[in-house]
């Protein structure tokens, strides 16, 4: 507003300065041309009346005139000119002052001369001799005379925009400051413009419909937050055209969304087939279940039709995350196949063996040796059973010992003494390195750490192998690391070597033993001493397992 009254009043006063200095002028020159004219007049006739006393010579001695004298004879030549020489100028007889003097006696025409190239009033008159006396002055035309003014025009309009400007603020401030003044909670208060008073009144009747309506909206919305802000479901509501109308935080956090901006396409969180085909079949007024996968996590959609009245209005989505559910089905499948699996063999041998003893078919001799296979089996199964309650207990936190102050090295060198047998047998290469480092920790479970990645390293070894035990220090942090020369893990597999029963060959390892539950022990028994775990493996190289602890 300060702009446009700025340049209002700025282009008022310009073309009022430029409109007075014009219509001045005119007026000025007006009366100055008339007061030249008087005076050329005047003195052309007391000239006139001394030249018809004295003679033509008297035009000499006419020495203060400032206007041009000239004798025209009658037959248009001139005889006497006081600025320019005689024999300069061409005939007379064709100018409009002097043929007008030679009919009536006198005569005047204002022109641009042609030999001093400037604006000039003539005025002639005619002697008894039949000659013409004329008299010119020189006067500035109108737009010579602006031309001199525009300095002082310039000057008065740069002053007159100076006062604009400083005016202009002042004007608009006081305009301006009532209305930036408004108070629009109640308008009753304002001091305000008559103008502005049927706009503050539709200001204040659109203020009220409008509170109005947000008081109502806001009850809504507390009464749907109310119900369903705090489920872990997510709630959808779409119109029939996929157009999300209304939801909760459950479900863009289901669906990995940061925010809903306005109200989006449905399908712009997703656009799987399963989560269209729901939506759709719901809009068709059919009920439809689906699941889907988002960032490797499983939810279930159940969508239902919303009818208003008798007409399909949109659709309702609930949101419901199974993926624990599915891997915690998953997970007990597995494991009750896996440890049906492992526990039938030794069963069918100890069967076997005690069937043919106690029909009688085994010989005398034979009794021993199928009683020590019985014996074996049965080991094999306390064993297995004794690790299914270990890894239960480290899933479960409920292990029957308490934490202590353990050195590792101390239960590696152990380890280590323990199996000396076992690597001898296989013609494997066992030694340990390093120095004491204090871990706080369970000894029992970190020794079956221990021994079951020792043990590994010995069984999956080959003939002349080597397996080093390490326990130090590297970044502040106690390390064990157990490096073998032994078959190597394939890449593919490495991810899997740690879970329960996993074996990488299936037929070795029927023949080095074990319940396919050691490496599992290894890795729940890390995640109860907050170590880190890392395996490196080469195929035919060698493996390289390292347990991390936190710095003490």
């Amino acid at each position: 507003m300060k702009r446009r009254i700025l340049t209002s009043m700025g282009l008022i006063a310009v073309i009022s300065v430029l409109l007075t200095a014009y219509l001045s002028t005119i007026v000025y020159y007006q009366d100055f041309d008339s007061k030249i004219k008087e005076e050329v007049q005047a003195e052309i006739y007391y000239i006139k009346a001394a030249v018809e006393a004295y003679g033509e010579g008297y035009l000499e001695s006419v020495g203060d005139s400032k206007n041009r004298i000239t004798l025209i004879g009658s037959d248009g030549f001139v005889i006497y000119d006081s600025e320019v020489p005689v024999g300069d100028l061409d005939n007379h007889s064709d100018r409009p002052e002097v043929i007008q003097a030679t009919a009536s006696g006198q005569g005047e025409a204002t022109r641009m001369s042609d030999t001093l190239l400037q604006q000039n009033y003539y005025y002639a008159v005619k002697l008894n001799d039949g000659n013409i006396l004329r008299m010119a002055s020189a006067v500035d035309s109108v737009f010579h005379t602006l031309a001199g003014l525009i300095p002082w025009m310039a000057i008065i309009v740069l002053m007159i925009l100076a006062v604009s400007i400083a005016f202009s603020g002042y004007l608009t401030k006081r305009i301006v400051t009532p209305i930036n003044e408004l108070n629009l909670d109640d308008t009753s208060q304002n001091v305000i413009y008559d103008e502005l008073a049927p706009l503050l009144l539709k200001i204040d009747r659109q203020k009220k419909t409008i509170s109005e309506q947000e008081e109502s909206l806001r009850r809504q919305k507390e009464e749907f937050t109310a119900i369903t802000e705090n489920m872990s479901e997510g709630i959808l509501i779409v119109n029939r055209k996929m157009k999300v109308l209304s939801y909760n935080s459950s479900a863009l956090k289901l669906l990995g969304a940061s925010k809903m901006d306005g109200t989006p396409n449905v399908l712009k969180f997703n656009r799987s087939e399963h989560f269209r085909k729901a939506i759709e079949s719901a809009l068709e007024g059919k009920h439809s279940e689906q699941t889907i996968r988002i960032d490797e996590r499983s939810y279930l959609l159940i969508a239902n039709p919303v009818y208003y009245e008798t007409e399909l209005a949109g659709a309702a989505i609930i949101i419901i995350d199974v993926t624990e559910k599915e891997e915690r089905e998953s997970l007990r499948r597995e494991f009750t196949a896996n440890v049906s699996h492992e526990l039938k063999t030794p069963l069918t041998v100890i069967s076997g063996a005690a069937e043919i003893i106690k029909t009688g078919i085994a010989k005398p001799e034979d009794i021993v040796h199928f009683a020590g296979n019985i014996y074996d089996e049965a080991q094999r199964l306390i064993a297995l059973i004794s690790d299914i309650i270990k890894l239960s207990q480290l899933d479960e936190s409920t292990t029957p010992f308490e934490k202590e102050p353990v050195d590792l090295y101390k239960v590696a060198e152990d380890v280590v003494g323990h199996l000396k047998d076992l690597a001898a047998e296989k013609q494997v290469t066992l030694e340990i390195k390093g120095s004491a480092q204090v871990v706080s920790g369970v000894p029992q479970i970190l020794e079956e750490m221990i021994y079951n990645l020792s043990e590994n390293a010995i069984k999956y070894n080959k003939v002349n192998g080597k397996v080093t035990v390490w326990v130090g220090r590297k970044g502040g942090a106690a390390k064990l690391v157990v490096t073998d020369t032994g078959i190597g893990i394939p890449h593919s597999q490495i991810d899997r070597v740690f879970e329960r029963f996993y074996r990488v060959e299936k037929s070795r390892s029927k023949d080095v033993g074990g319940t396919g539950l050691g490496l599992s022990i290894v890795k729940h028994g890390a995640a109860y001493h907050d170590a880190t775990l890392e395996i490196e493996s080469e195929p035919g190289i060698g493996t390289k397992v390292s347990l991390t602890f936190g710095a003490q």
